[in-house]
Order: C-alpha cells, then sequence, then structure tokens
C-alpha cells in the first residue's frame, strides 16, 4: 500500500490523491467525489505516509495500522467512524492494543477510520501490493 502520494489536506474533508505539483502548491483529486482542485503550499498538506499513531512504545505508521484493520475486518469495511464514542474506543483497542489513551483523541480515531474507508473504497488497501514492491528490488538487481 503506498501512501505518499494520498494526502489530507487541514481544513478539508477526506483524502486527495496528488496529481502534479505547481508553482504554488498542488494540483489534488479527492478520493470522495473526484474532483480536482489546487492546494496551495500556506494550507498544511500531509502524506499518509508521513503520519503515524502514538502507542505506548513507539509510533506506529498508518500503513501498519490500516494493515491490522485491513486483516481483522478480512477485507471488509470498518467501523463506521460516526458511532459512539465507546464503540469507537474499543474498536482502536482491537485494531491497537497498545495505542495511548492519553494523545489518540476521538477525533484522530474517527479520521483513521474514515480514511481507511475511503482508501478501501478506492482499492488503496492491498496487502499484496507491500509484498510485491519489498521484492521489486531483488527482481531488478538480477537484470
Amino acid at each position: 500500500m503506498d501512501l505518499n502520494a494520498i494526502l489530507s489536506i487541514s481544513g478539508k474533508p477526506g483524502l486527495y490523491k496528488l496529481i502534479s505539483r505547481t508553482k504554488s502548491g498542488a494540483l489534488v483529486e479527492s478520493l470522495i467525489d473526484k474532483k480536482r482542485m489546487p492546494a496551495f503550499s500556506n494550507e498544511r498538506i500531509s502524506s499518509l505516509k508521513d503520519i503515524s499513531i502514538f502507542t505506548e512504545d513507539e509510533d506506529k505508521p498508518l500503513t501498519e495500522v490500516f494493515q491490522n484493520i485491513y486483516r481483522i475486518e478480512n477485507g471488509g469495511k470498518c467501523i463506521d467512524h460516526k458511532s459512539d464514542e465507546k464503540t469507537l474506543k474499543d474498536y482502536m483497542s482491537k485494531i491497537l492494543p497498545d495505542y495511548d489513551k492519553d494523545r489518540v483523541h476521538l477525533s484522530d480515531m474517527k479520521k483513521l477510520f474514515s480514511w481507511y474507508n475511503i482508501l478501501l473504497e478506492n482499492g488503496l488497501v492491498d496487502l499484496d501490493e507491500d509484498k510485491a514492491q519489498e521484492q521489486e528490488p531483488s527482481t531488478q538487481d538480477g537484470q
């Protein structure tokens, strides 16, 4: 699962795919409605690859958390991000038992579950893809 080109833009709902870079920022496409729009460099734009979840030990990259959800749900959708607080916290404990309960807020959980479902609907959550990326360098060396 390559999350480098999948972006979160502060103040805007959903996730966006990077289409191209521009002088003043980037051209992005919404994964929800497929509309393209500019994202300016003064907006807080984060690649999902750079985001992690606080745990009691070390931070877990979103890729690993999404893989946990994918395995638990057998490739299906996860909990609705609009569920009640107790349900969301219980589900978070199920997918990441050692998450930091003081630093991971309810709003973070809602985003996480919403993002996972958006990525799944767009066919961007795939465990086999990670294995293929790990094998690529060895096949290129043999050529």
